[in-house]
């Protein structure tokens, strides 16, 4: 397989912007990456898009607007891993030598969707579901776990809602630049106990994109080679069965596959951005992607080591909590985030030193459980 380098990236303001259409936050992220690679809209070869909450073709209807046709274009959906499946197909493609370079796009308007302020009902052969197993309610249960296996408590979930507003302070892409304190985590409105609202993501538009291309079309724009040196997507199931409300199976054998590609350990990142729906739910994922032992993973919140300035910082952007959830962009901007941070570009918010950056990414159903996606990325400068 050939090398695979990114040459741009861009997004949009994350935020509530009901006036603005799918396109137009899809063509300000795919301008900015296409401005970022230094290359034109004609230039692309390929591109994949995706948008959970779409009407059709998604690719053709916005890249049309800046000129892009005329190509092969596919769209996919992967509830909130879509953005970073999309990434993934594009990889391979160019990691296949199928094409030189390309763009992948995640852009969602949950302001305008069919579910905006609407509760999601269980389908009828989904019997947790309809028991009131959503989202907040099977977050909340491992919450309630990770009290019972390791002494977590409402406020070291709390803290990691504080440790991602504080890093969504410093950038200027966040939907909320408002640092809080413990005290007004704990203190928000009960959804799910212990979850409390700001304990939650927000509901958010926003859009990403990523230029990829072989390492011989990067040397002739740019001297600073940022590759991707693992890719990985595992899907299957997701709570069915599930033995260990403290993990995620997915998640755990995604990051396995891709360190095992990469050909670097856990203690070699420099920093990681990840799924952080829920507050309590980064603690889970700090075991899963190996970042501290099984059944430490309060510990290593309360070391501060997932800090900004810490050892292994975690979500520099603010992460879902404090940036924003647009679903399938997700996938996609928390690449870009790492991106940033190795080209030594993230502003106040900056990695010292950044070598090597993971991002993963979850996505499942709000009903039906059993069932969803996780995606790891590894990238290295």
């Amino acid at each position: 397989m050939r090398d695979v380098v990114v040459l741009g990236v861009g997004q949009s303001v994350f935020g509530k912007f009901p006036e603005r259409s799918v396109s137009s936050l899809g063509c300000e992220a795919v301008l900015a990456a296409l401005d970022d690679a230094g290359i034109g809209p004609r230039q692309v070869q390929t591109a994949y898009s995706s948008r959970l909450y779409s009407d059709m073709i998604t690719s053709q209807t916005i890249l049309k607007e800046i000129g892009i046709v005329g190509i092969e274009m596919t769209n996919v959906e992967n509830a909130c891993a879509g953005g970073a499946t999309a990434v993934r197909q594009l990889w391979k493609d160019i990691a296949g030598g199928f094409c030189d370079v390309g763009i992948a796009l995640g852009v969602e308007s949950m302001t305008t969707s069919p579910v905006a302020g609407k509760l999601i009902p269980p389908a009828h052969d989904d019997l947790e579901g309809q028991l009131g197993m959503s989202m907040p309610a099977l977050f909340a249960l491992m919450a309630r776990r990770l009290m019972t296996t390791q002494g977590a408590t409402i406020e070291d979930f709390a803290q990691v809602s504080v440790k991602a507003h504080d890093a969504g302070a410093l950038n200027p892409y966040a939907q909320y630049r408002k640092r809080l304190t413990v005290d007004e985590v704990v203190g928000s409105r009960m959804i799910a106990d212990p979850i409390t609202l700001l304990q939650c993501c927000p509901n958010t538009d926003g859009a990403a994109a990523i230029v990829l291309c072989s390492s011989e079309f990067a040397r002739r724009y740019t001297t600073k080679l940022i590759r991707i040196i693992a890719s990985s997507l595992v899907s299957g199931d997701y709570l069915f069965r599930k033995d260990d409300l403290t993990t995620f199976r997915l998640g755990a054998a995604a990051a396995e596959k891709a360190y095992e590609m990469a050909g670097v350990a856990p203690r070699d990142l420099d920093l990681v951005e990840l799924h952080d729906a829920f507050a309590s739910e980064e603690i889970m994922h700090y075991e899963d992607l190996s970042l501290c032992p099984r059944g430490d993973g309060v510990g290593l919140l309360r070391s501060g080591a997932t800090s900004l300035g810490g050892r292994i910082p975690v979500n520099p952007s603010g992460g879902l909590l404090s940036l924003g959830h647009p679903l399938s962009a997700s996938g996609v901007r928390n690449i870009c985030e790492i991106v940033l941070h190795l080209r030594g570009r993230a502003g106040d918010r900056q990695v010292h030193n950044a070598r090597l950056g993971l991002a993963q990414m979850l996505g499942g159903a709000a009903t039906g459980l059993e069932a969803g996606a996780a995606s790891v990325h590894i990238l290295a400068a």
